[in-house]
């Protein structure tokens, strides 16, 4: 229903009609300034709602989103403009006061911005067309940005709602920040079914008191940790676990690091049998995780990265060899969630 709510950040929240509205009116700022399909436009805000409304708009006037974080280096984020072809960004006015930036600067908290035409545009894009750019830190040289196509997304988001189902009574924490992967599933996943996101306040996603505050304001039923910080979340709330209303938290995804088993034990030991603990894989080159393995609590010493998701294929290879069971190789991947490849590569 369009009066449900959509988005929360700390004390503000928006309707779903409210960001379908202001998403459009962006969009259609956005497609004044040529944005078409394969367009790619930055986005450099910390976690808000602008943020959510920053990238809905960009995806509606059909181009794709390159997120940058504020608090990168000066030359990185120059470099990251420069090398994607973006010759637009959407910012705060504060945040780009330094930067060498050739093309349009959009301030996301300038209303103005929001006071075009409101309703939907006509849709331009193809399945192939670009959703989004995510730079990987690359171990050598510069960042490389791995170009992510629509198929590849909705096959990822549908694979996810069918294996692990959300409705309009969840709510999902978006605390990742946006320069990695993960963000993309909990920064869109709940839009397809009518549920919510809470935005996580900038910086607290280090804060396991915060995290836990937050999952109990607002309900969360649905999040991301990477094992560490799983780790360290559950120390911090085992020694009032009981009083700290995590009861509506039931499913947890982990990935970004190998899950170790005393973390599997700890989690069910914690919060109960009836939760899911699931360990994802993939790179960021192949949309956000390609395996998948839903942890129990059986005392096996190695957590697997589990079997594929949908339209996708995992190979163990030596030399282009299919390897026997039991023989160690190297893992091959293949399917609907291969980047279209790095920009400008």
């Amino acid at each position: 229903a369009p009066n449900n709510i959509a988005v929360v950040f700390e004390d503000k929240k928006l309707t779903y009609r409210e960001l379908n509205e202001r998403a459009n009116s962006l969009a259609m700022v956005l497609r004044g300034n040529g944005v078409k399909a394969d367009s790619i436009v930055g986005i450099m805000v910390e976690r808000s709602l602008e943020m959510i409304v920053g990238i809905i708009g960009i995806l509606k006037a059909g181009g794709a989103y390159l997120p940058i974080d504020p608090n990168y280096p000066k030359d990185r984020i120059e470099y990251m403009l420069k090398d994607s072809g973006s010759n637009i960004l959407l910012s705060k006015s504060d945040l780009i006061e330094n930067i060498e930036f050739d093309g349009e600067f959009i301030d996301l908290y300038n209303e103005e911005i929001f006071k075009n035409d409101i309703t939907n545009l006509p849709r331009i894009n193809n399945s192939k067309d670009l959703a989004y750019i995510i730079y990987t830190s690359g171990t050598t040289g510069k960042p490389k940005g791995a170009m992510i196509e629509h198929r590849s997304l909705v096959n990822r988001l549908n694979w996810m709602q069918n294996k692990y189902p959300i409705s309009e009574k969840d709510t999902i924490l978006q605390k990742t920040t946006y320069t990695f992967d993960v963000s993309v599933w909990e920064i869109l996943w709940w839009s397809l079914v009518g549920a919510k996101v809470c935005m996580l306040s900038p910086n607290a996603e280090k804060d396991p008191m915060k995290i836990a505050e937050t999952i109990d304001k607002y309900k969360v039923t649905t999040m991301h940790f990477v094992p560490s910080m799983l780790n360290a979340f559950m120390y911090c709330v085992e020694e009032n676990i009981n009083n700290m209303g995590l009861s509506t938290l039931r499913q947890v995804f982990s990935s970004g690091e190998a899950l170790n088993f005393k973390q599997v034990e700890k989690f069910y030991k914690e919060f109960g049998n009836g939760k899911k603990l699931i360990n994802l894989y993939g790179p960021t080159e192949a949309t956000i995780d390609v395996s998948y393995f839903d942890c129990i609590n059986d005392g096996k010493r190695v957590i697997p990265i589990g079997k594929p998701i949908d339209n996708t294929k995992l190979y163990i290879l030596k030399n282009n060899e299919p390897v026997p069971v039991g023989v160690s190789g190297e893992l091959y991947i293949a399917g609907d969630g291969l980047a279209r490849g790095y920009v400008n590569r």
